[in-house]
């Protein structure tokens, strides 16, 4: 394409991303508040049903196992009868299994709906981001995914206030924990009707693009890098997309197993439920610009691992900072640099596998590597509930977590180095 024809090219695509990923991303706000919020309830839950530290744990990253099993069947099947539909499907089931969680009394139904749940989303993460590639060139794609991953911290600004407030609800026999599980449920099914209006299911499906426009965007990604693997066979058989879960896995296991235990830690400061809400927010708050300014100077530069291996040491210190610090303003700072360099991290993460799938191979590989990594998100949080069980702090559990990154940073910069050159092209 000529310089003239970039610059047009940009302008629609900059067009479609300001129509798409703003609901994208409200799309995984209400997701990762319906999977997170849980972190809260614990505050009244544990007490109220008699949960130790480690069957909270287990119950929290059973989630992932349903995740993990059905991610792939259900990218494939996106792909196979579209994004609007699949979208509206996954949005509506989570959304009252998420509700239904406020009815468990014990650990064994609690933890068939946390499975059911993670079941019942799974490839919405992996979904996006394969809807991405149907519009937006490698060269872009990740500022744009940063955009939408700021669902994850945004939930996380809206949605810890909101929770540390909604615990002191209660009434016709509900705890403030059950409303709050309840309430927070309704946004996923508001999600998956609106779904249906303003996701088209790829450019040519637009009407809101001209049919010159909806040519340029097909030209533009038509001329992306050669060697990209189409076929699912392919993709099973190439040894980049088995290597790239374990920085994967590694960023995933230190995220949840600090996004769902940071109340508890916040909580045991001595702050109220209310007070815990904002200030569990604020690092989130921050990983938000993190994420768009660490994209932006990825795609700018057009290196990946090594913004991915920043992101994750920066992590790994704030990690320990938050358990070796003794001042509660040095423990929540060292909280922000931790959200931070996570999150960042993760965000460019994606621009490496995005960059090898085409096809089926993009929706089968996108999954595939998305629900190994995410078993992190069981294996996370289990360890924290066990070493704080066994310890009776965070210090133990906060330590792996760190190793858990650095292991991270070191195993993206050798793959990208072995495996991909500096414009990604495989």
């Amino acid at each position: 394409m000529t310089a003239a024809e970039l610059v047009r090219s940009d302008k629609i695509l900059a067009r479609a991303a300001w129509r798409l990923i703003p609901f994208m991303a409200l799309m995984y706000v209400v997701a990762f508040l319906d999977r997170s919020n849980i972190s809260f309830a614990a505050l009244q839950m544990n007490r109220e049903l008699g949960f130790s530290p480690q069957v909270y744990g287990n119950a929290a990253g059973i989630f992932f196992l349903g995740y993990f099993l059905f991610e792939v069947p259900s990218n494939l099947a996106l792909q196979k009868v579209g994004a609007r539909i699949w979208m509206c499907r996954i949005c509506i089931s989570w959304g009252l299994l998420s509700m239904l969680t406020a009815f468990c009394k014990e650990p064994v139904s609690f933890c068939i709906v946390r499975f059911l749940l993670g079941a019942a989303e799974a490839g919405l993460y992996p979904g996006m981001i394969l809807y991405m590639t149907y519009w937006f060139p490698q060269s872009t794609r990740a500022r744009f995914i940063a955009l939408f991953l700021g669902g994850v911290p945004l939930s996380a600004v809206i949605g810890s206030p909101l929770s540390g407030w909604l615990l002191g609800v209660s009434g016709h026999g509900l705890s403030g924990w059950q409303w709050m599980m309840v309430l927070e449920g309704i946004p996923s099914l508001l999600c998956g009707l609106a779904t249906l209006w303003v996701l088209p299911d790829g450019p040519m499906k637009a009407k809101w693009l001209s049919a010159e426009e909806k040519q340029i965007i097909t030209t533009r990604l038509a001329a992306e890098p050669p060697g990209a693997l189409h076929g699912l066979k392919e993709m099973l058989l190439d040894k980049r997309i088995w290597l790239l879960m374990i920085p994967d896995f590694s960023i995933v296991i230190a995220l949840y197993g600090l996004n769902l235990w940071q109340p508890q830690m916040v909580s045991a400061m001595g702050y109220s439920n209310i007070q815990t809400g904002f200030i569990v927010a604020l690092p989130y708050l921050l990983a938000m610009g993190a994420m768009v300014a660490l994209g932006w100077s990825s795609d700018k530069s057009g290196e990946r691992a090594g913004h991915v291996a920043f992101g994750a040491m920066a992590g790994a210190a704030g990690m320990l900072g938050a358990v070796l610090f003794t001042s509660h303003a040095l423990i929540i700072l060292s909280l922000c640099l931790a959200c931070c360099g996570i999150y960042a991290a993760l965000a460019v993460f994606w621009t490496l596998p995005s960059a090898l799938l085409r096809g089926t191979a993009a929706a089968g590989g996108l999954a595939l590597l998305n629900s190994f990594s995410n078993l992190g998100g069981y294996f996370g949080p289990f360890l924290m509930g066990w070493a704080k069980q066994e310890t009776g702090n965070y210090m133990l559990g906060m330590a792996l977590l760190s190793a858990m990154l650095v292991l991270a940073a070191v195993s993206v910069v050798v793959i990208g180095r072995t495996f991909f050159s500096r414009n990604l092209t495989p």
